[in-house]
């Protein structure tokens, strides 16, 4: 299992001490240290949609040029700015097999976790 994020996340600090006190094994991606590939990034898009990751919440993203913001209309258009600012993508995320997660949910990680 890979969790991706940014480790001083409080959101992605709640996820990673559940795990560790549930002794579920994972890898951690830091975004800002290794980035997040378009292959990825589309993939992502493809299995749940960019709106379900895109946080239009984020200090980041209220950061961006409106007219920037214009132009994200599809996961392809998006990919770029994603990567040049991953604090946009909603965090952790948390990927298992076929399993894939946005955010921290403790009845979700259960549910799938410890079922």
């Amino acid at each position: 299992m890979t969790v991706y994020g940014i480790p001083n996340c409080d959101t992605v600090k709640k996820a990673l001490t559940w795990f560790k006190n549930n002794h579920i094994d994972f890898e951690f991606h830091d975004f800002k240290k290794e980035g997040i590939s378009a292959k990825k990034l589309n993939e992502w898009g493809k299995k749940v949609g960019l709106e379900t990751f895109l946080n239009k919440k984020s200090t980041t993203w209220k950061e961006v040029d409106d007219n920037v913001k214009e132009t994200i209309t599809s996961i392809e258009t998006a990919v770029p700015l994603l990567q040049e600012k991953t604090s946009i993508i909603k965090r952790p995320v948390i990927e298992d097999g076929k399993f894939l997660f946005f955010g921290f949910n403790e009845e979700a990680y259960r549910e799938h976790f410890l079922g």
